[in-house]
C-alpha cells in the first residue's frame, strides 16, 4: 500500500508530504510546500487566541484544498495530521484541515484527527511519533533517544532491547518556535527563522533571564507532558520583548533555553547512559543549537536521523503515513507509556472518498 503522510507543524512554516510504501516503510518521495505569508498570518490569528469561529471554519476547508494540491504522487491512503490551532493535553485538542474535503479532492481514503482518541483514553494526545521512533530506531544493545526539534522539542527514550511499553516520551519545551518568532520580529518578517543560528551567534546568553525561564514548573513535571503555542506563543514572546534586551541576546538565550531543557530531560529521564541521540526536524539545520547540544551531552553520540536512513526533515510526515496505515488495519498506534493513556487506542477518523 502506498500511503501519503501530511504534516504541518507548530512552527506554521508549511506542509510536508512523505509518500511511503507500507508495510516495508520505504520512503518513495518527500516534498515541502511553504505557507504563504498571508496564510501563516491567518493561521496565527486563530492559534491559541480569541477569534471568530467563521475564520476557523473557513481555514478548516481551505487547508484541505491546500493539502490536496501538495500531493503529486498516486497513493492509496492519506494520513493527515492537520494544523494544530489549540492543544491542551488530557483535555482538548483541535487540528484543522477537513479529511472529507481532502478525500473528495484526491479520491482516496483519508485518516485524520489522530489526537482525540488518545485524549479520550486519558492521555496527553501527544507525542504520537514514539510508535514510529520505536520501529525505526530500537536497538538490541544501545539505548537511544529520538529527538525532534520542530516548533516544540520532544524526545522518545528507547532503552536497549526495549518492548514498546517500555518506551518513554515527552515534549521537553520549546524547539524552534521562540527562536523563529524572535527572528521574524528582528527582521520585520523578512526571515521566518534564524538561518544557521547566525543572529543568535551575534548575541550573548542572559543568564539571569535564562535562569528565570528555567524555573517554569513544566520542566520539573514528570512525564507524560506536552506543550505547544499555548505555552510558547504570543504571550511568551511578549514576555521576552518586555525585557528590552537586544534581540540578538534574546535569540541566544532562547537557543540556550531549547538546548538546556532538552539536555535536562534526557539526563533526568533516560534510565541508563544514552548511547545515541538521533535528531530530526528543522533544528538540525541550526549549527549553533546542534553545537550546544553536543556540549551539554558529551557522553552521547549525536547525529541526524538522515544518517540512520530517515530524512531529518521528513520524519514527522513519515510518521503520520505509518500511523494512518495502522488505523486502516484497525490496529492501535498510540504508546500509553508515552502519552499517559489508560489503554492502547486506534487513532484517528477515516474519511472515505465519493464512490
Amino acid at each position: 500500500m502506498i500511503v501519503a503522510g501530511i504534516m504541518s507543524g507548530t512552527s506554521l512554516d508549511g506542509v510536508d508530504v512523505a509518500v511511503v510504501e507500507l508495510p516495508s516503510g520505504r520512503v518513495i518521495d518527500f516534498r515541502s510546500r511553504s505557507y504563504t505569508a498571508a496564510m501563516r498570518k491567518r493561521l496565527l490569528a486563530v492559534s491559541n487566541t480569541d477569534c471568530h469561529t467563521r475564520d476557523i471554519a473557513r481555514l478548516h476547508f481551505e487547508l484541505a484544498d491546500l493539502y490536496a494540491k501538495a500531493i503529486v504522487s498516486k497513493v492509496d491512503l492519506i494520513g493527515c495530521h492537520g494544523q494544530t490551532i489549540y492543544h491542551e493535553g488530557r483535555r482538548a485538542t483541535l487540528q484543522i484541515g477537513d479529511g472529507s474535503v481532502l478525500a473528495a479532492r484526491v479520491g482516496v481514503p483519508v485518516v485524520c484527527d489522530f489526537r482525540p482518541a488518545d485524549i479520550a483514553a486519558g492521555g496527553e494526545g501527544a507525542p504520537l511519533v514514539p510508535f514510529v521512533d520505536y520501529r525505526y530506531f530500537r536497538h538490541a544493545k544501545r539505548t537511544r533517544v529520538a529527538l525532534n526539534i520542530g516548533g516544540i522539542a520532544n524526545i522518545t527514550i528507547i532503552p536497549a532491547g526495549a518492548k514498546l511499553d517500555q518506551v518513554l516520551a515527552m515534549d521537553t519545551g520549546p524547539g524552534n518556535m521562540v527562536m523563529d518568532s524572535l527572528a521574524a520580529h528582528a527582521t520585520g518578517g523578512r526571515l521566518s527563522f534564524d538561518r544557521n543560528g547566525a543572529l543568535a551567534a551575534r548575541g550573548h546568553v542572559n543568564r539571569k533571564l535564562l535562569d528565570e525561564l528555567l524555573r517554569n514548573k513544566f520542566y520539573r513535571k514528570d512525564p507524560p507532558k506536552s506543550a505547544g503555542r499555548e505555552e510558547y506563543g504570543a504571550e511568551f514572546m511578549q514576555r521576552l520583548l518586555d525585557t528590552r534586551l537586544p534581540i540578538e541576546d534574546l535569540l541566544a538565550t532562547a537557543t540556550a533555553l531549547t538546548t538546556a531543557t532538552i539536555a535536562d530531560a534526557i539526563r533526568r529521564f533516560a534510565p541508563t547512559r544514552v548511547h545515541d541521540i538521533i535528531v530530526s526536524g528543522g533544528g538540525t539545520r541550526n549549527p549553533k543549537l546542534m553545537g550546544q547540544l553536543a556540549a551539554l551531552l558529551p557522553d552521547s553520540g549525536i547525529a541526524k536521523s538522515t544518517d540512520y536512513g530517515l530524512d531529518a526533515d521528513a520524519k514527522e510526515a513519515i510518521a503520520f503515513a505509518l500511523l494512518a496505515h495502522e488505523t486502516w488495519r484497525r490496529r492501535p498506534s498510540n504508546v500509553p507509556s508515552a502519552t499517559g493513556a489508560r489503554y492502547a487506542a486506534v487513532l484517528g477518523k477515516i474519511c472515505l472518498p465519493p464512490r
